[in-house]
């Protein structure tokens, strides 16, 4: 049980900047523009939010820094990929590659660490916070302390109650807060609604008077602000600086899961966590031997939740259809 506690706890850390991505390519894809550079963004993000964190002893200036980065850079792909009509896939590649020069380059000019921030204090970080310290919050930390502690005193449900839902820092929450109200957007709002019509039938949704440029440069930015959120988690609030090319794959397996879920908010939220399950599993048992099979490599644990990535989108998704005008630059009829 100790066991599993900590590797649902893990799981619910390393799928959390997977889903704010995820989210974010889900938003730029609905409305039919291709984002490859979720991976970029994520990238420059975590080095925005380290750098201004380390300059500032502010979590929150550094989350700012990394939303603002994130999104520049959306906008930039925004305007290759809708103003000019350029090839989706090339831009966002080509905004990885800038994120991951760019990076390193600053890093190294401005730290002189090899491209490495310096290490944050603890107020240029988000921290979770234990329930015991629930008090040191003012009022409305003794009123969540008297609710709460009850609870986690109740045995076998309190720990699972007190390890795996409490003691997160705050994006976890909102990472896992986002799901439910991109679903609400998405599918309950005026604006979700031409969001997936944008992204089926652009000639339709101009005809109606609707600017299909204005739509895909929100739908952009809101992917923007979510890759900040992501790259920014990574830095300040999971780690305690920036290094190079921490992001690690994570944007593409953020694709991975979009994929794997269809394009929908609830089944993303199950295809992060497996895969942040499958990665944490992976984190808990290297080193150790396991029964039958004894000793196993380290490379192979690392490599396993890349492996088995590829293997349940070709061997469980079945048939995933993208939005109609994916990838299409729109040409307004004259």
């Amino acid at each position: 049980m100790d066991l599993l506690i900590q590797i649902l706890d893990s799981a619910i850390r390393l799928s959390t900047p997977l889903l704010l991505a995820c989210l974010a390519g889900l938003y730029s894809e609905r409305a039919g523009i291709f984002d490859i550079g979720l991976e970029g963004k994520m990238l420059a993000a975590a080095f925005a939010a380290a750098a201004t964190a380390a300059l500032t002893n502010d979590a929150w200036l550094g989350l700012l820094a990394g939303i603002v980065t994130s999104s520049a850079f959306a906008l930039l792909h925004g305007y290759a990929s809708i103003t000019q009509r350029g090839n989706q896939i090339v831009s966002g590649v080509a905004i990885n590659f800038l994120a991951a020069g760019l990076t390193v380059f600053l890093g190294q000019a401005w730290f002189r660490q090899g491209g490495r921030t310096p290490q944050l204090s603890a107020e240029g970080r988000f921290r979770g916070v234990e329930l015991d310290k629930y008090p040191e919050l003012g009022a409305i930390g003794q009123v969540l302390h008297s609710i709460l502690r009850p609870i986690a005193d109740i045995p076998v449900i309190g720990p699972i109650f007190e390890q795996i839902i409490l003691g997160h820092n705050i994006l976890v929450y909102l990472a896992f807060l986002a799901v439910p109200l991109t679903w609400w957007v998405v599918y309950r709002t005026r604006f979700g609604l031409r969001l997936r019509a944008v992204g089926e039938n652009p000639a339709a949704v101009d005809t109606a008077g609707i600017s299909v440029i204005w739509l895909r440069y929100r739908a952009v930015l809101i992917c923007g602000i979510m890759c900040g959120m992501a790259g920014s988690y990574l830095s300040i609030a999971q780690s305690v600086g920036f290094t190079k090319d921490m992001s690690a794959g994570r944007g593409f397996i953020a694709l991975a899961a979009l994929i794997f879920a269809k394009w929908r908010p609830w089944p993303a939220l199950g295809a992060c966590f497996l895969f942040g399950f499958l990665d944490a599993g992976a984190n808990i048992f290297q080193g150790r031997d396991l029964p039958v099979i004894g000793a196993v490599p380290v490379q192979f644990i690392q490599a396993l939740p890349y492996i088995l990535t590829v293997i349940l989108l070709a061997g469980f998704i079945g048939k995933a259809v993208p939005p109609k005008a994916g990838g299409v630059p729109y040409v307004k009829e004259r």
